[in-house]
Protein backbone atom coordinates (compact mmCIF):
# COMPACT_ATOMS: atom_id res chain seq x y z
CA UNK A 1 0.00 0.00 0.00
CA UNK A 2 1.63 3.47 -1.03
CA UNK A 3 1.07 6.62 0.53
CA UNK A 4 -1.12 9.14 0.20
CA UNK A 5 0.44 11.72 -2.71
CA UNK A 6 0.42 15.36 -1.66
CA UNK A 7 -1.86 17.84 -3.22
CA UNK A 8 -0.62 19.40 -6.21
CA UNK A 9 -0.21 22.82 -5.14
CA UNK A 10 0.25 22.29 -1.42
CA UNK A 11 4.38 22.52 -1.62
CA UNK A 12 3.89 26.04 -3.43
CA UNK A 13 1.09 26.93 -0.76
CA UNK A 14 3.43 26.26 1.91
CA UNK A 15 5.97 27.82 0.91
CA UNK A 16 5.01 31.06 0.45
CA UNK A 17 3.37 30.73 3.89
CA UNK A 18 6.72 30.09 5.19
CA UNK A 19 8.34 33.53 2.72
CA UNK A 20 5.13 35.76 4.09
CA UNK A 21 6.23 34.70 7.41
CA UNK A 22 9.84 35.31 7.16
CA UNK A 23 9.25 38.91 5.43
CA UNK A 24 6.68 40.07 8.07
CA UNK A 25 9.39 39.02 10.90
CA UNK A 26 12.89 39.93 9.34
CA UNK A 27 13.19 43.14 11.43
CA UNK A 28 12.49 41.04 14.40
CA UNK A 29 15.06 38.28 13.26
CA UNK A 30 17.61 40.95 12.68
CA UNK A 31 16.80 42.50 16.01
CA UNK A 32 17.14 39.05 17.34
CA UNK A 33 21.00 39.00 15.62
CA UNK A 34 21.95 42.02 16.11
CA UNK A 35 21.31 42.40 20.16
CA UNK A 36 22.80 38.97 20.28
CA UNK A 37 26.11 39.46 19.17
CA UNK A 38 26.50 42.87 20.71
CA UNK A 39 25.75 41.59 23.95
CA UNK A 40 28.17 38.42 22.73
CA UNK A 41 31.20 40.77 22.16
CA UNK A 42 30.72 42.49 25.85
CA UNK A 43 30.16 39.25 27.28
CA UNK A 44 33.33 38.11 25.77
CA UNK A 45 35.29 41.31 26.65
CA UNK A 46 33.77 42.48 29.82
CA UNK A 47 33.09 39.10 31.63
CA UNK A 48 35.40 36.75 30.07
CA UNK A 49 38.01 39.17 29.76
CA UNK A 50 38.81 38.31 26.08
CA UNK A 51 40.91 41.37 24.62
CA UNK A 52 39.53 42.36 21.13
CA UNK A 53 41.88 42.38 18.28
CA UNK A 54 41.54 45.05 15.85
CA UNK A 55 39.69 43.61 13.72
CA UNK A 56 37.17 42.40 16.44
CA UNK A 57 37.07 46.57 16.92
CA UNK A 58 35.81 46.59 12.74
CA UNK A 59 33.41 44.25 13.41
CA UNK A 60 32.09 45.73 17.09
CA UNK A 61 32.35 49.26 14.70
CA UNK A 62 29.26 47.64 12.07
CA UNK A 63 27.45 46.12 14.78
CA UNK A 64 27.10 48.00 17.36
CA UNK A 65 25.08 50.84 15.28
CA UNK A 66 22.58 48.26 14.03
CA UNK A 67 21.83 47.14 17.53
CA UNK A 68 20.60 50.57 17.66
CA UNK A 69 19.03 51.28 14.13
CA UNK A 70 17.01 47.77 14.05
CA UNK A 71 14.57 48.54 17.16
CA UNK A 72 14.66 52.65 15.80
CA UNK A 73 13.71 51.38 12.37
CA UNK A 74 10.89 49.26 13.69
CA UNK A 75 9.54 51.42 15.98
CA UNK A 76 9.18 54.18 13.39
CA UNK A 77 8.01 51.18 10.91
CA UNK A 78 10.77 52.80 8.42
CA UNK A 79 9.98 51.21 5.31
CA UNK A 80 13.72 52.05 3.55
CA UNK A 81 15.25 50.25 7.01
CA UNK A 82 16.71 47.79 4.94
CA UNK A 83 18.58 51.05 3.26
CA UNK A 84 20.41 51.51 5.88
CA UNK A 85 20.72 47.54 7.36
CA UNK A 86 22.31 46.22 4.65
CA UNK A 87 25.07 48.34 4.27
CA UNK A 88 26.51 47.46 7.57
CA UNK A 89 25.38 43.55 7.82
CA UNK A 90 27.42 43.35 4.29
CA UNK A 91 30.43 45.16 5.04
CA UNK A 92 30.54 43.24 8.58
CA UNK A 93 30.37 39.69 6.71
CA UNK A 94 33.28 40.69 5.03
CA UNK A 95 35.09 41.77 7.78
CA UNK A 96 34.58 38.87 9.62
CA UNK A 97 34.96 36.28 6.75
CA UNK A 98 38.62 37.75 6.09
CA UNK A 99 39.06 37.47 10.52
CA UNK A 100 37.50 33.87 10.13
CA UNK A 101 40.10 33.26 7.01
CA UNK A 102 43.03 34.88 9.15
CA UNK A 103 42.28 32.55 11.88
CA UNK A 104 41.52 29.28 10.10
CA UNK A 105 44.51 29.12 6.97
CA UNK A 106 47.45 30.83 6.09
CA UNK A 107 46.43 32.98 3.26
CA UNK A 108 46.29 36.67 4.78
CA UNK A 109 49.37 35.95 7.41
CA UNK A 110 50.70 39.28 6.37
CA UNK A 111 47.27 41.52 7.61
CA UNK A 112 48.67 44.80 8.95
CA UNK A 113 45.25 45.03 10.88
CA UNK A 114 46.96 42.06 12.95
CA UNK A 115 50.25 42.73 13.93
CA UNK A 116 49.46 45.47 16.67
CA UNK A 117 48.28 43.90 20.31
CA UNK A 118 46.32 41.30 20.16
CA UNK A 119 46.67 39.00 17.35
CA UNK A 120 44.08 38.45 15.16
CA UNK A 121 44.86 34.99 14.77
CA UNK A 122 44.43 34.06 17.93
CA UNK A 123 41.71 31.58 18.51
CA UNK A 124 39.81 32.25 22.12
CA UNK A 125 36.79 30.07 21.24
CA UNK A 126 36.90 26.79 19.03
CA UNK A 127 33.79 24.73 19.48
CA UNK A 128 33.40 21.63 17.35
CA UNK A 129 36.33 22.39 15.33
CA UNK A 130 35.13 25.82 13.70
CA UNK A 131 32.94 27.69 15.74
CA UNK A 132 35.06 31.00 16.54
CA UNK A 133 34.21 34.63 18.09
CA UNK A 134 34.30 36.05 14.04
CA UNK A 135 32.41 32.81 12.55
CA UNK A 136 29.69 33.81 15.72
CA UNK A 137 29.74 37.65 14.28
CA UNK A 138 29.84 35.80 10.59
CA UNK A 139 26.88 33.86 11.19
CA UNK A 140 24.94 37.41 12.73
CA UNK A 141 25.83 39.43 9.88
CA UNK A 142 24.89 36.69 7.56
CA UNK A 143 21.17 37.03 9.25
CA UNK A 144 21.38 40.36 9.55
CA UNK A 145 21.89 40.95 5.52
CA UNK A 146 19.11 38.39 4.51
CA UNK A 147 16.56 39.53 7.04
CA UNK A 148 17.24 43.08 5.63
CA UNK A 149 17.14 41.93 2.20
CA UNK A 150 13.92 40.25 2.75
CA UNK A 151 12.38 43.69 4.44
CA UNK A 152 13.40 45.36 0.99
CA UNK A 153 9.53 45.36 0.03
CA UNK A 154 8.28 46.75 3.32
CA UNK A 155 5.35 44.46 4.14
CA UNK A 156 6.10 44.27 7.51
CA UNK A 157 5.05 48.18 7.52
CA UNK A 158 2.02 48.14 6.71
CA UNK A 159 1.46 44.59 7.78
CA UNK A 160 1.23 42.74 11.00
CA UNK A 161 5.15 43.28 11.41
CA UNK A 162 6.56 44.25 14.77
CA UNK A 163 5.68 46.59 17.36
CA UNK A 164 6.38 47.74 20.44
CA UNK A 165 6.01 44.93 22.95
CA UNK A 166 8.06 42.73 20.18
CA UNK A 167 11.33 44.89 20.34
CA UNK A 168 11.36 45.16 23.98
CA UNK A 169 10.61 41.41 24.21
CA UNK A 170 13.27 40.71 22.18
CA UNK A 171 15.50 43.24 23.24
CA UNK A 172 14.86 42.40 26.74
CA UNK A 173 15.24 38.53 26.42
CA UNK A 174 18.64 38.97 24.77
CA UNK A 175 19.88 41.14 27.50
CA UNK A 176 18.01 38.84 30.14
CA UNK A 177 19.84 35.66 28.64
CA UNK A 178 23.39 37.69 28.55
CA UNK A 179 22.70 39.08 32.28
CA UNK A 180 22.21 35.24 33.67
CA UNK A 181 24.72 34.11 31.70
CA UNK A 182 27.51 36.54 33.09
CA UNK A 183 25.98 36.08 36.75
CA UNK A 184 26.90 31.95 36.02
CA UNK A 185 30.23 32.76 34.73
CA UNK A 186 31.15 35.13 37.19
Amino acid sequence: MSAPRPRAGAAPAAVERLDRLLRLHAPTLALLAAWTAMCGSLYWSEVRGLIPCGLCWYQRVLMYPLALLLPLGILRRDPGLHVYVLPFSLLGALVSGYHYLVQKTDLFSHAIACHVGVPCSAIYVHWLGFITIPFQALTAFVIIFLAASAMRGGEWVAGAGPGRRSVAAAVGAVVAAFALLARLAG
